[in-house]
């Protein structure tokens, strides 16, 4: 039986974001059609950040997270260039994004994701899914939540859509409906092991 070549999206590799990686960061998210606009600020942004709406505020806030080691998420690389990022992160390095008021570092929130376009609709958000669950339970998160939405959502389309976490296998999967401070908790919720 003949094997084929593993196709792109089957070698990705993933690495948590640190000081060592922010170049790549910018790379990607300054690339075309990259988060350039929020510099995945929007469920971090504490109430003093949140007033400066300009992209270079939003990245000076950004470099100063991840220069002083909090977990922000992971850039996935093909053949060395940055071409996908996940927000993974506890939940308690976000601003308040259900009604819990027990956080605890040991729930890991996923709340953005971003593939270049030529990348997109071949498979890469399953993988990032995957990795960013593995990289939250290395670092001893017990409960990793996501907040997707339908695919038809007219907004918060950057947070993932419910039939990829479908395909990721989550313990439980509510649909949102747009509310940025969704009232029944996590849309997704699965438990590493």
């Amino acid at each position: 039986m003949l094997m084929s070549e593993p196709t792109e999206i089957e070698r990705p590799v993933f690495h948590p974001v640190d000081a060592s990686r922010w170049a790549d960061m910018e790379r990607l998210f300054e690339g075309p059609g990259g988060p350039m606009y929020c510099w995945c600020m929007a469920w971090r942004a504490t109430p003093k950040e949140a007033q400066h709406h300009d992209n270079a505020s939003r990245k000076e806030f950004m470099f100063r997270r991840v220069h002083a080691g909090v977990p922000v998420g992971l850039l996935g690389y093909l053949e060395g260039e940055p071409v996908a990022w996940c927000s993974v992160a506890p939940r308690p390095t976000y601003r308040r994004l259900v009604k819990d008021d027990n956080p605890g570092p040991e729930i890991w929130s996923i709340v953005c994701f971003f593939v270049v376009r030529r990348l997109r609709g071949q498979g890469i958000t399953h993988r990032l899914i995957q990795a960013a669950v593995d990289h939250a339970r290395a670092n001893g998160a017990s409960i990793v939540e996501a907040y997707p939405v339908d695919v038809a959502s007219p907004s918060y389309r950057h947070m993932g859509f419910v039939p990829a976490l479908r395909h990721s296998r989550w313990s439980s999967i509510q649909h949102s409906r747009c509310d940025p401070l969704p009232r029944s908790g996590p849309h997704g919720r699965r438990s590493p092991k």
